[in-house]
């Protein structure tokens, strides 16, 4: 059984030992050949003598190649305090080449290559001491959260990869069937409806490493397939849920990264973080809240805000502490084209030292002072538009800010509960109302479904450092209410039936209140690892185009393939 290197110590000088690895540096000096062997526990120094029978071939090694060394641990001359194993060496007297390596497409221990490049020789990027700790992270966190719901009695249970399509928000992956011609499955995008069929089961407690997929636009943090840290309760409330989540989250920090982390975390409605912080994932690191300023513009002669007034909309403000200094006239210009690609037309700034400056100057009074209780080197940022394009816009800006001026304290972990969503939300791409979490939200009020603009949801969202890390909300178990839901989102029975009519069938034979929520893995994963990409926390991930650069795929199939599912491709595909 090989052995790891960093088990060895000084305690084991004498020793004779067997130990197999790559080749992670070498060094010839004064004759001595010095070999730095790495293996996943970390690094040993090797030496190989002048007189050795196997000093040429350690002399000519390639970085990366495998080896099998036998040899005598010694203490070292000089101890490298940096290495676990810094105290000792091991003085080779036999040596075997077990897989010789090619030149390497970009340096290991100075990696400047693209990350093209290094999603193509992935395996490779792999063996990289930080990419590594990354994936042992992620073991360590799934180990943890099996560890803590196993404790509380849930019970892990698979769910299929191969179901039905139902539209639950994203687009769905879809997998023909050979047996059953011009009929299709879909990839899971989250086990929700068999969770909840589970619940209807008596099974009362249920978690599963979930592997879900959604096909939809990529960014740092998403990517198609992706792994949840799924569970369902029956009988509970949401502060059942919360608590149950707060000790898991509680247990893996401790695990992981050995802290004490506070609970039960802070609270903040939806409607609070949107009004103030223009996001519904709110990264509280950092004040910077955003201000509505709309009524010191109500008798304002600057047509552009009286025109957002007029039509309904809003004027609000972020205050940059020490911002009047530190952006120019064309840092702001710079800004300026940020909001815009959040729909924002255009982004006012006013400068204050002892006196106010800026581009609507005239058009404020020292009533502005006063409401924003601005001091000197204070640069104030103002945007009217529709609500969503001024929060939205604005809660962006703030983030970007803090990230440029360093307002963010990088070592902290601030964990939310966002509660209080709304039950549906309206998208202008669609023309129609959406469910905000899921068609299976239990809503607070049933009175009050009618009400799509205003209605809420028991629901509840994971916040942590500005990502959302999870999520959740009360199931609706009465077919009732499941079928009004369906309805005030504008399925006819008939389509309500056809797509969701299992579920609804279930809902009659006595199914138990019941909720849950979901962690998304790699999120969690990546923050605990201080990265902001999701692609250094999943070992064989997908590029921006969801395509994974080392196996070459998607890729083309054979005719005959196609035949056996009866595809006929367009001409021109």
């Amino acid at each position: 059984m090989k052995i790891n290197n960093t088990s060895l110590s000084k305690n084991d000088e004498g020793k004779k030992v067997t130990l197999y690895g790559w080749v992670n540096k070498k060094r010839n000096l004064g004759g001595l050949v010095f070999i730095d062997l790495r293996d996943r526990s970390g690094i040993i120094q090797l030496v190989i003598h002048p007189d050795s029978d196997f000093y040429k071939i350690a002399s000519s090694l390639k970085s990366e190649s495998v080896i099998k060394v036998c040899g005598v641990v010694n203490l070292r001359e000089t101890p490298n305090k940096n290495l676990v194993t810094g105290e000792i060496e091991v003085n080779v007297e036999s040596l075997e080449v077990l897989n010789e390596a090619a030149d390497l497409p970009f340096d290991l221990n100075n990696v400047t290559a693209l990350e093209d490049t290094r999603l193509k020789y992935r395996y490779l990027d792999l063996r990289r001491e930080e990419l590594k700790n990354n994936i042992v992270t992620r073991h360590k966190i799934v180990q943890s959260a099996r560890e803590y719901l196993n404790s509380l009695d849930f019970l892990e249970i698979e769910t299929p990869i191969l179901c039905k399509s139902t539209p639950e928000g994203a687009r769905d992956y879809l997998v023909p069937s050979r047996v059953n011609k011009g009929e299709f499955y879909a990839l899971p995008q989250s086990p929700q409806l068999l969770k909840q069929l589970l619940m209807a089961s008596g099974m009362e407690r249920y978690y599963q490493i979930a592997r879900c997929f959604r096909d939809e636009d990529l960014r740092a943090d998403r990517q198609p397939e992706f792994t949840q840290i799924d569970m369902e309760m029956s009988f509970v409330s949401e502060e059942d849920v919360m608590e149950v989540t707060e000790g898991l989250l509680k247990k893996v920090f401790k695990d992981v990264k050995g802290l004490d982390i506070k609970t039960p975390f802070e609270r903040m409605t939806y409607t609070n973080a949107i009004n103030l912080y223009g996001s519904d994932k709110p990264d509280t690191r950092f004040e910077m809240l955003i201000s509505d300023i709309s009524d010191l513009f109500v008798n304002t002669d600057f047509k552009v805000f009286k025109d957002v007034l007029d039509n309904g909309g809003i004027i609000n403000a972020i205050v940059v502490k020490g911002g009047a200094s530190k952006y120019s006239r064309k840092d702001i210009d710079k800004l300026q084209e940020f909001v815009k690609a959040y729909g924002a037309k255009a982004l006012a700034f006013l400068k204050y030292n002892d006196e106010i400056t800026g581009s609507i100057v005239k058009f404020v009074d020292e009533r502005i002072i006063n409401k924003l209780n601005l001091k000197n080197d204070d640069l104030v940022l103002i945007i009217g538009d529709k609500k969503k394009i001024v929060k939205t816009a604005l809660g962006a800006l703030r983030v970007k800010i803090a990230k440029e001026m360093n307002l963010i304290d990088e070592s902290k972990f601030n964990f939310l509960w966002v509660t209080d969503f709304p039950m549906f939300e309206y998208s202008e791409e669609e023309g129609r109302y959406l469910a905000c979490h899921h068609p299976f939200t239990l809503p607070q009020d049933v009175n009050a479904l009618d009400d799509r603009e205003h209605a809420k949801a028991r629901a509840y969202d994971i916040v942590l450092n500005g990502y959302e890390a999870g999520g959740g909300s009360l199931r609706i178990h009465d077919p009732k209410v499941q079928e009004k839901v369906l309805e005030e989102l504008g399925f006819t029975k008939e389509e309500a039936n056809e797509r969701f009519g299992f579920l609804i069938n279930a809902l009659n034979y006595g199914t138990p209140p019941h909720g849950g929520l979901a962690i998304g893995l790699e999120r969690l994963c990546m923050i605990i690892c201080g990265t902001d990409n999701i692609r250094d926390v999943i070992a064989f991930p997908k590029t921006a185009s969801a395509s994974d650069l080392m196996m070459e795929a998607p890729d083309y199939v054979d005719k005959s393939q196609l035949d056996d599912l009866n595809i006929d491709l367009k001409k021109g595909d």
